[in-house]
């Protein structure tokens, strides 16, 4: 009878370890540079261990480049019912989370992502991490269609979903990280949804 109690306390300690952690790092890469802050200090000014670090964060760019938001939309895409179309379905997912996030969220989202267009070394894996991106919301688009994992078509439609959010970027950004505006991504998705129409068609 005790255990859901105890488990909600032990994750919601976990969740403000992690949070410190992220948050002093983020300090010290805004005060002395992502490359000349090392895991010891990150781990000093948390008041945590270095072993303790790597328990939240496997390297010093998972504290940038982890994004506590897929999983969420993610999980709000795979539980909409079946009928409810693929693209239609990650539109809503995105909203499901990003309508509710708070602006001092939003504020410690947008520095992470500064971090991606300042720091080399971060923009270069962010780039793998589309792939990673591509292959997770696959995963869900197959999962609600009961395809079996990997499906090409799924594969594709991610792809295209993930292209939709990067032209959303602001003119000369590079990265899909820039993105300010989720009503713009909205508007990306529903130009895809009815099959890019371009011209005054696709202007709404």
């Amino acid at each position: 009878m005790t255990s859901t109690p105890t488990t909600g306390l032990r994750e919601r300690k976990k969740a403000k370890t992690r949070a410190a952690i992220r948050e002093h790092a983020m300090r010290l890469f805004e005060e002395q540079g992502y490359a000349a802050t090392t895991v010891d200090q990150i781990a000093e000014a948390a008041d945590v261990s270095p072993s303790t670090f790597f328990r939240y964060f496997p390297t010093k760019e998972d504290v940038v480049l982890t994004d506590d938001y897929d999983p969420a939309m993610i999980a709000a895409v795979k539980a909409l019912p079946p009928e409810v179309g693929p693209i239609e379905a990650i539109r809503r997912g995105f909203r499901a989370i990003f309508d509710h996030v708070s602006a001092e969220d939003w504020a410690q989202e947008q520095r992470r992502q500064r971090l991606f267009l300042t720091v080399p070394e971060l923009r270069a894996r962010a780039l793998h991490q589309l792939t990673e991106s591509i292959d997770l919301l696959a995963d869900a688009v197959s999962d609600r269609a009961g395809l079996p994992a990997g499906d090409f078509g799924a594969r594709v439609l991610a792809g295209a979903v993930i292209g939709a959010c990067l032209a959303t970027a602001r003119p000369g950004m590079t990265m899909v990280y820039e993105i300010a505006d989720f009503d713009q991504v909205d508007r990306a998705l529903r130009l895809l949804e009815a099959g890019l129409p371009l011209g005054p068609a696709g202007a709404g």
